[in-house]
């Protein structure tokens, strides 16, 4: 089968699309053919070995897992011998994570635990767009932010991949929704349910005077004093994303300073790191079932295109997800 592989860490050219071995599925796992993917920041963030404390863990010198992709979509090929829920055939969505890293491959393996069937009103690519960012975005709110009815929300950065989930998960839970982007996404944040949208280019939303419950930040580009300027005396804000460096020291320095924060007063600034989550993901299926979430995919790219979709992806300006498509992947 053909699969994105990377030996050392380095620039997108270190991706190949190569022929490799077929996985087998072990006894909670599944084999997927794969008919959609879709990247995240994690992905570039692996294949150049930065932030370079991330080595500790994916290898020192060069990557102990070489293929790339969490995001995935499609058909159930196989599975093991111990699992339950799911047969050949079975429209898939999920995430491929650690050793089973790759879904940017024809073919991809992953634990049950990680998967949920795919609801019959979304596409494979729809379907492939939502798995991490939906999962960030739901557990930020949820878990981190404790999301309640009524609340005034506001999401910085609601034009991106995690950003516009958010803000229709915000939406499912009943609350006022702000938005934060640039000027060429006004419209398309307020098309996804955003009930104000602040164009960043224009106004410094830490300065409108407006006070929210909860903010979810998927930028990390403003300072935590102003962002706590416009969090009620209760509020939390969530930290899901940030520029991270080659070292790592701004998001450290970040999260040392908001758990300071939060030890000195009735506001809570809290950092995220989304976890897999079967019950999570099948809530997902749920809101993409009953139209209450619909994924913003901004570009289609092919698989031997992967190296160009994270070029692309690094740029920073991409609308909702980039997503990589397989051959008859739009039909489901």
């Amino acid at each position: 089968m053909k699969a994105i592989v990377f030996h050392n860490y380095g620039s997108p050219d270190a991706l190949k699309c190569e022929e490799v071995e077929r996985p087998t599925a072990g006894d909670n796992e599944v084999l997927i053919k794969v008919r959609a993917a879709a990247l995240n920041p994690y992905d570039w963030h692996f294949m150049r070995g930065t932030p370079y404390l991330l080595r500790m863990m994916a290898g020192l010198r060069r990557p102990k897992v070489t293929r790339l992709g969490f995001d995935v979509a499609g058909q159930v090929e196989a599975v093991g011998g111990k699992v339950t829920q799911f047969k050949p055939g079975d429209p898939v969505f999920g995430g491929c994570a650690g050793a089973r890293a790759g879904a940017f491959a024809e073919y991809a393996c992953t634990s049950e635990s990680a998967l949920a069937m795919k609801p019959h009103n979304v596409t494979f690519e729809q379907a492939a767009a939502v798995p991490m960012g939906a999962l960030t975005a739901l557990q930020g709110l949820r878990d981190k932010g404790h999301i309640k009815s009524g609340q005034k929300v506001l999401v910085n950065g609601a034009a991106g991949g995690v950003g516009s989930l958010a803000v229709q998960i915000a939406k499912s839970f009943g609350t006022d929704v702000t938005g934060v982007c640039s000027t060429r996404n006004v419209h398309l944040v307020r098309s996804i349910g955003a009930d104000q949208v602040i164009d960043y280019t224009q106004q410094d939303f830490t300065k409108s005077g407006h006070r929210y419950e909860l903010i979810l930040d998927a930028v990390g580009n403003r300072p935590l004093s102003a962002m706590r300027r416009i969090l009620s005396s209760n509020g939390v804000l969530v930290m899901a994303g940030g520029q991270a460096g080659r070292w790592m020291i701004g998001p450290v320095v970040r999260t040392i300073q908001a758990s300071v924060l939060s030890r000195f007063g009735s506001q809570k600034l809290v950092g995220l790191l989304a976890r897999s989550s079967k019950e999570d993901l099948t809530i997902i299926h749920d809101l993409m079932a009953t139209g209450k979430v619909t994924p913003v995919i901004d570009r289609r790219y092919k698989l031997n295109e992967v190296p160009e979709a994270i070029r692309y992806l690094e740029e920073g300006h991409a609308r909702g997800k980039v997503v990589i498509s397989l051959e008859d992947s739009d039909k489901s």
